[in-house]
């Protein structure tokens, strides 16, 4: 089954309103070039926030359903989309997660997806905002297939890759925000990008099927000035299911990445490649240590 899909990257401003504005209409022009399935990068409706530790940011955050996700179910609906966003979730009273929503093509909501693995590192401080999610890795099945959405920090994990693989995912979704410190040298920065790109074709490599990895673009200050902030790397891609480059968009600028995907690919790779067959589960418990010493 061929899936007609885009990536919406696109920096961002302290205006939600702004924000979201922009989102629309790049979703508005990824559908008119006939995107069935259209995901959006990670906290899109507001600037990365977590440079900072500051208790007024948990203000951003909304319960779902919200003011925000009713507008985007409209607009699934509207363009008869699949479309995936990802929000800052109020749960509760001092409980937050950093949450992808997943919408149908009638605007329902298929299933949402909490993030998993939360970093701690200088211009990253998640911890202070997210709890780890609680959902587990478990596809959202929709009326376009069943989606592997993780998100962000998720990426570097093998794990969480091959759970929702193992349970069905038909392709693995990375909502993302990440970018370099600007005080970086050129090669370290080149290093960090190749990792980036790298660990994640791998992951479609691994399990045979197609990723979506959408990030975010433009320079962004730290509110604290202790750093120079972080510039957003973009090259937003689709990958094919044996991790081959099908489209990658640029470092700097805001685009829609349209492009298509061949889900029965998928079938013909794991004949070939068959690593689901030859894994030897019998051997793998110590998986389940932290570390081995």
């Amino acid at each position: 089954m061929e899936l007609k899909v885009a990536l919406i990257q696109q920096s961002c401003t302290a205006s939600r309103t702004e924000n979201i504005d922009k989102t629309i209409s790049m979703i508005e022009k990824a559908s008119q070039s006939g995107a069935e399935l259209i995901a959006l990068q990670e906290l899109h409706t507001s600037l990365y926030f977590c440079q900072t530790e500051n208790g007024a940011n948990f203000d951003l955050a909304e319960p779902i359903p919200s003011e925000t996700t009713k507008i985007f179910s409209q607009i699934a609906a509207q363009k008869k989309i699949i479309l995936i966003t990802s929000l800052f979730e109020r749960r509760a009273a001092g409980l937050y997660h950093n949450t992808a929503v997943v919408f149908d093509t009638d605007g329902s909501i298929e299933g949402k997806y909490r993030k998993m693995h939360i970093p701690d590192d200088p211009a990253f401080y998640e911890k202070f905002y997210f709890t780890p999610g609680d959902l587990g890795f478990e596809p959202i099945q929709t009326s376009r297939g069943k989606l592997g959405v993780l998100i962000c920090w998720d990426q570097w994990f093998p794990e969480a890759a091959r759970l929702m693989a193992l349970k069905g995912a038909e392709l693995l979704i990375y909502p993302t925000a990440i970018g370099w410190d600007t005080q970086d040298t050129p090669e370290e920065q080149e290093k960090q990008l190749s990792a980036w790109l790298t660990i994640q074709r791998s992951h479609a490599v691994a399990n045979g099927i197609p990723v979506l990895s959408i990030n975010r673009v433009g320079h962004e200050k730290d509110p604290s000035g202790q750093t120079t902030g972080i510039k957003f790397w973009g090259n937003s891609f689709i990958a094919g299911s044996q991790g081959e480059l099908l489209k990658i968009a640029s470092r700097d600028q805001e685009e829609v990445l349209s492009g298509e995907i061949n889900l029965n690919q998928s079938e013909k790779v794991r004949r070939i490649w068959p690593f689901f067959r030859d894994r030897r589960v019998d051997a793998y418990k110590d998986i389940l240590k932290l570390y081995d010493n």
